[in-house]
């Protein structure tokens, strides 16, 4: 496997969230260019849209540091706190826009950002164009906004995630270990963190090397703590 340049990660252990932990793949190619695209966008709004766990949260932490974006709380996004949460910004982040946020409150935003001539980029699991809209106005304006899909990450992306996830815990492993863990564990940044995060608590508590073995236990604790939920390894 050829070592990458640049590794996205949301780390729990220590973030990693600067430009230069981010690796462009195939599955993030299209949404790194549009994001250097900025300001330069065809309208006020880009949506990024991806399953759990594909790097959409450090995407947007790039950008921002990129841009001088504000994050909006969408707990607190309401029609009144707008104006109080964008300040004098014109520029800002909503993560999982897709879920439970009130629309007359995201349209209000997309209203001022669009009147102070900013942009607003939002995050979603699916493109706005699906996004159940009851609001007409609202509906029409996330359907015309510029969509980039971020996919899964391929098995050579997590392999350099779980190299660097380990590296950033001062961690050593054979290249065997990496083979066994990348044939049987989750393909996703937040399986992987999880994964790390086992081994080296495993192999603290054990007092030894995290072998193949090691790894086997670990893979086998995590898939019994999962068994039978249908929201496994979510994160952002």
């Amino acid at each position: 496997m050829n070592a990458p340049a640049q590794i996205p990660l949301d780390l729990g252990h220590r973030p990693a969230m600067a430009a230069e932990d981010f690796l462009v793949a195939p599955c993030n190619r299209d949404a790194v260019a549009w994001l250097d695209r900025w300001p330069d966008w065809p309208g006020p709004v880009l949506a990024l849209y991806g399953p759990e766990g594909c790097g959409k949260t450090h995407l947007t932490h790039v950008w921002r540091r990129a841009s001088g974006a504000v994050t909006i709380d969408r707990a607190a996004l309401t029609v009144d706190a707008v104006p109080a949460l964008l300040g004098e910004a014109s520029v800002c982040v909503l993560e999982d826009a897709d879920r439970g946020i009130g629309e007359q409150a995201l349209f209000h935003l997309h209203n001022m950002i669009a009147q102070r001539g900013g942009q607003l980029l939002l995050t979603g699991r699916a493109a706005p164009a699906r996004w159940r809209i009851a609001l007409p106005d609202l509906a029409s304006r996330l359907a015309a906004a510029m969509s980039v899909a971020v996919g899964a990450p391929d098995e050579a992306l997590i392999g350099g995630v779980l190299v660097k996830l380990l590296a950033d815990r001062q961690l050593r492993v054979e290249a065997a270990v990496l083979t066994f863990l990348l044939a049987r564990m989750e393909r996703s940044f937040a399986a992987a963190r999880e994964l790390v995060a086992a081994l080296d608590t495993a192999a603290l508590a054990e007092k030894r090397p995290i072998t193949v073995p090691l790894a086997r236990v670990v893979l086998g604790r995590i898939e019994q703590r999962t068994e039978g939920r249908d929201d496994r390894w979510i994160s952002d």
